[in-house]
């Protein structure tokens, strides 16, 4: 906000409004915070019905798809192939001053790459526990994740072919 205020940018948020923002987190998140860990507080401690061993068990080799930089490769290029072209005509509308105008299409693009992300998340959380590996969690999150990655460096991809000429379009 700050480089776009020294450009008299008409896109700067003004002072009072990021007054309001902070009034209105501090003013309602905060105290709803206080207020439900005080009564998670009071809550009795949950207990498990079934005891687990403290020492967890070994996961057998994986296959090499399997392993993390082939499941992002993969799990990120898949749905991104399904929503690039429609992430050029954003980033023209944005960069360029052209009108987007088919919003019913991208709900459409927006639609298929959730669909496509969840499934390629679902295959490869099959996998991982088909070859009893118990560490999905975080990779289950990472592989339709990914996706951001492929969409991040497209972006710089997209605005080299710019050729911008000021420094506040390279921090904005």
């Amino acid at each position: 906000n700050i480089v776009a205020l020294s450009q008299g940018s008409s896109d700067a948020v003004p002072a009072t409004t990021m007054v309001v923002l902070l009034v209105l987190w501090f003013g309602i998140s905060l105290p709803l915070v206080f207020f439900g860990a005080y009564f998670g507080y009071k809550q009795d401690a949950i207990e498990f019905p079934v005891n687990t061993s403290s020492i967890p068990r070994q996961i057998p080799d994986q296959p090499w798809f399997m392993g993390i930089p082939f499941t992002l490769l993969v799990g990120g290029i898949l749905p991104f192939g399904a929503c690039f072209v429609e992430l050029y005509f954003i980033l023209a509308s944005v960069w360029m001053d052209q009108y987007y105008y088919v919003f019913a299409f991208l709900f459409l693009v927006f639609a298929i790459l959730i669909i496509t992300c969840a499934e390629i998340t679902v295959l490869f959380c099959y996998f991982q526990l088909c070859g009893e590996n118990y560490h999905w969690w975080w990779r289950s999150f990472t592989t339709a994740g990914s996706t951001g990655l492929y969409v991040f460096l497209y972006s710089f991809v997209y605005f080299k072919q710019l050729e911008a000429n000021q420094l506040a379009t390279y921090v904005l």
